[in-house]
């Protein structure tokens, strides 16, 4: 059996970095990941429709937090007069008993994130729309945006069939073991009426070279 490595874990410290940030000791820190857990959980509950992506929390105080939204709906989010998004702010602050900041950011092309397509897929499925009909109609959008290469897997009860079984359509290069391979992951489930079907998908944007070190001549050391 293969050993599976999750793509944004494998990248982190070199490409990628951490969806949340902050530094805690013992209890503290148990307590802080439930909250967090729970602030993700709120968000999507609250917000479906809003496409979001990704969620980032950062920790600057010990009674302050911020939370990034990357959605591709972010009228949904900000709401009329930022009406929606003051509503949600009062929820985490009762939520977490301390001060919240919401920051909103608008992602440029929704087609090549991988986590809106896994989720677009699933909700697809859930419509009764086939599976192979959505994939392939996924890739074909993702490809036409300038992603250099897309592939997505659904495993599950498909069309319905007693055993489960997986099913994969790619294109273009997708390199999950190259490091510095800037491969974005999304993963969803489609709760249809045979039971869940899950939804993977990655989508590669091209490679991050390291940045040159700037040489010693450039360096000003004072006397």
């Amino acid at each position: 059996m293969g050993r599976k490595v999750h793509p944004v874990g494998f990248r982190l410290k070199s490409i990628r970095d951490w969806n949340t940030r902050w530094y805690a000791e013992k209890q503290q820190y148990q307590d802080l990941l439930h909250e967090d857990f729970q602030i993700r959980a709120m968000i999507r509950k609250e917000m479906p429709q809003a496409g979001i992506s990704a969620l980032n929390i950062e920790r600057a105080a010990p009674n302050q937090v911020q939370v990034t939204i990357h959605t591709a709906k972010p009228g949904i989010v900000i709401g009329r007069k930022g009406a929606s998004v003051k509503e949600l702010r009062g929820k985490l602050r009762k939520l977490t008993d301390k001060a919240v900041k919401l920051e909103v950011e608008e992602i440029g092309q929704p087609d090549t994130d991988a986590q809106l397509i896994a989720e677009n897929v699933a909700g697809q499925m859930e419509r009764r729309i086939s599976h192979s009909r959505a994939m392939k109609r996924a890739v074909q959008q993702a490809m036409r945006q300038g992603a250099e290469g897309v592939r997505i897997e659904v495993g599950g009860r498909l069309g319905g069939s007693e055993m489960a079984r997986k099913e994969k359509i790619w294109d273009g290069r997708v390199p999950r073991n190259t490091i510095r391979a800037d491969l974005d992951y999304g993963f969803a489930e489609a709760l249809t009426t045979f039971g869940k079907i899950g939804v993977k998908v990655w989508v590669y944007r091209g490679e991050i070279l390291p940045q040159k070190a700037e040489s010693a001549m450039d360096v000003y050391i004072s006397e």
